[in-house]
């Protein structure tokens, strides 16, 4: 059984209002009727509105109950199911839904976890100018069901919903007028099985950054990869050819596949390296001259998937634009043999359990447990 299933209720980085960043999440051994995670906000209700239409199974045949539970065909019941909001940063793009529907969103109070810079960020935005107030600090204050709650960098997890904790690393994601804009990654952790996965906000290259940071993230990601981390979700917002002084915080393929190689590196230094030696290394640029030779990195992210995510749809392609970008970094990747299995998070696809109802969908999104068991993790799949 996957750790986690994931219904992708958008993952485009634009130009398309109805597929922005916006995904559902829960334990593998819960029911949906639990309780769910929403991770990212860009969209929403409209958006799974689209997705239940398409395939009405999506979430699973609905367990009988006495009296009957929430539908699961109903994108408002399914939102009032959600228990809490995990952000990565308040650009509208990732929290467009949570805004729209923050007034009139059913079930209980529900958390908004993320960073105190993106919670700060959001406040402007409910201070009844551009919308009204409708969140609040104070969680003993029955007339808001949106609560701020911050997750620290401080390199502990924190439990943010029954049997699932999350570690906040940042980011970064380009600059503004006030200069450095900070974004985060998420590693979201099921504490029974101890099975992970790292999701990225936007993110800018190590090499084109003014603080590199993404080397932090594969340094506390390699020790842990593939049995306890098996899945990385991250943005590839251009396809290849675009200049690295126009990709305003994001991703293009030649800089995914330099990121994927750096974390190969640090996944044979961490194999090479003794348990509970505490070594460390400092930071550095991300620089050509990899430390570790290039046959050495051949099949070492064996058992891990990549999905790509966050894909601008502005440009022409005769195939949707994220499996063009995808196959883009497939191309790139090849000669480097990393192992790794290049995937493209598709709007309307369910990543973990299959649905009784199966969603019509490119053969490249089938759907794959996240986390498989110890017997599995060398690649195998759910059909």
């Amino acid at each position: 059984m996957p750790a986690f299933d994931i219904i992708v209720v958008g993952s485009g980085g634009g130009l398309d209002e109805t597929n922005l960043s916006g995904y559902l999440l829960k334990p593998g051994d819960a029911e949906w009727t639990d309780g769910i995670i929403a991770l990212e906000a860009g969209s929403g209700h409209g958006a799974l509105r689209s997705i239940l239409k398409a395939s009405p199974g999506i979430f699973g045949e609905q367990p009988q109950t006495d009296p009957p539970g929430p539908c699961m065909t109903n994108p408002f019941q399914i939102y009032s199911l959600v228990r809490c909001f995990l952000i990565t940063h308040a650009h509208i793009d990732h929290i467009a839904s949570l805004v729209v529907s923050a007034g009139t969103i059913g079930g209980g109070s529900k958390r908004i976890y993320a960073s105190p810079q993106t919670l700060k960020d959001l406040e402007t935005v409910f201070a009844d100018r551009v919308w009204p107030n409708l969140a609040t600090w104070d969680e003993s204050n029955p007339l808001f069901r949106l609560v701020y709650h911050s997750i620290h960098a401080d390199r502990k997890y924190k439990v943010i919903f029954p049997n699932v904790s999350v570690r906040n690393m940042p980011v970064s994601h380009g600059k503004n007028e006030s200069g450095p804009y900070e974004s985060t990654a998420f590693f979201i952790r099921h504490e029974p099985s101890e099975h992970e996965f790292i999701f990225f906000g936007d993110v800018e290259p190590d090499s084109v950054a003014s603080k590199p940071r993404n080397i932090d993230i594969w340094r506390a990601a390699a020790p842990k990869i593939p049995h306890n981390l098996s899945a990385i979700f991250i943005e590839c917002s251009y396809p290849k050819g675009r200049p690295s002084d126009v990709l305003y915080g994001h991703f293009s393929p030649e800089h995914l596949v330099n990121e994927l190689v750096a974390l190969a590196t640090e996944v044979v230094i961490a194999r090479r390296t003794p348990k509970g030696s505490g070594r460390s290394r400092p930071r550095k640029k991300q620089k050509n001259n990899d430390p570790v030779p290039a046959d050495e990195l051949r099949g070492v992210l064996d058992g891990l998937r990549v999905y790509i995510m966050h894909c601008k749809e502005h440009f022409n392609t005769d195939v949707p634009i994220a499996h063009y970008i995808r196959d883009q970094v497939r191309e790139l990747l090849e000669p480097h043999g990393l192992g790794v299995e290049l995937l493209s998070a598709d709007q309307g696809s369910k990543i973990g359990k299959p649905s009784s109802t199966a969603l019509p969908r490119p053969s490249s999104s089938a759907v794959f447990p996240i986390f498989p068991s110890s017997s599995m993790h060398s690649g195998s799949f759910l059909s």
